[in-house]
């Protein structure tokens, strides 16, 4: 398993604003029509072919309510159903506030990964998203997480570091401890600035909306118009169905072989055992 998502597919809703009030950011609107499907997915490392996401936990919402709810309550339904949860979710940042982070990893110790928002403030020791430093500009490394006092440890790693022409050299521990919770975004339970946390972010969060494609497409709930909350759980239930249906396929079927692999070039090799010499010059 490499990875969990969490996917927003905004199908079978539509967003009414009121003249004259101004614009809400989506899934804050008082008025609504229609409904929206959220689901908990799971990456399944088992198929190698491509990637392929498999829905754990759907949810049928009005339109107006945020995804960032569901995220505890899908947690809460794997652990009843199965007693087990993903130990990693990959999230869109705009969805999430700092209280269902800090509930996923105090509860679950859950890590939600999400990217900085733009217009978040920046927290020590972080310089950037991807870049962590001292206060006298020296680059850290992160050490790892102290699961007991909640804290994160940083540290220099790097040989030829500044700390020798450091004015506060004689008085610095070289070592930094950041409690999770100064910021939920950038520390968490895994800070963004590891490189386990940077892959996740760029491999998986790219998929979310190819999985949201394959259903509003595909399946053709982009030409849907639900106005009705037991038709749209209803269609809901296909819809997963025919993902979970199509996912056991493809991991059952074995990949069939290249029709080109003749015409592929391949690298020519040479049996010296056939030669006598095998100093000697030969032409090929």
């Amino acid at each position: 398993m490499l990875g969990l998502q969490k996917k927003a597919p905004q199908s079978i809703r539509l967003i009414a604003q009121p003249r004259g009030i101004r614009s809400f950011k989506t899934g804050q609107s008082t008025w609504f029509i229609g409904y929206k499907k959220h689901s908990l997915r799971l990456w399944l490392s088992q198929y190698r072919r491509g990637v392929l996401l498999v829905p754990l936990v759907s949810w049928v919402a009005p339109a107006n309510v945020s995804e960032g709810q569901f995220l505890a309550a899908s947690l809460q339904r794997c652990e009843r159903r199965w007693s087990w949860w993903p130990g990693y979710v990959i999230a869109d940042m705009g969805y999430l506030p700092a209280n269902i982070k800090r509930e996923c990893r105090e509860r679950w110790h859950v890590a939600v990964l999400t990217h900085l928002r733009s217009g978040m403030k920046l927290v020590e020791p972080f310089r950037s998203e991807h870049q962590v430093a001292c206060r006298q500009g020296q680059p850290l490394s992160w050490l790892g997480y102290d699961p007991q006092a909640q804290e994160h440890w940083f540290g220099v790693a790097q040989s030829d570091a500044l700390c020798a022409s450091c004015w506060e050299a004689s008085r610095c521990p070289r070592q930094f401890a950041y409690r999770a919770s100064d910021h939920e975004t950038l520390l968490g339970l895994l800070p963004l600035c590891t490189q386990p946390a940077r892959r996740m972010l760029k491999q998986m969060r790219s998929w979310i909306e190819p999985a949201q494609s394959y259903e509003k497409n595909q399946l053709g709930l982009n030409r849907m118009f639900l106005n009705s909350l037991r038709l749209t759980w209803w269609v809901s239930l296909l819809a997963d169905t025919v993902c979970l249906l199509r996912a056991r396929a493809l991991l059952q079927t074995k990949p069939t072989s290249d029709c080109l692999q003749e015409l592929l070039p391949r690298q020519l090799s040479w049996d010296w055992s056939e030669t006598g010499d095998p100093t000697a010059e030969h032409k090929i």
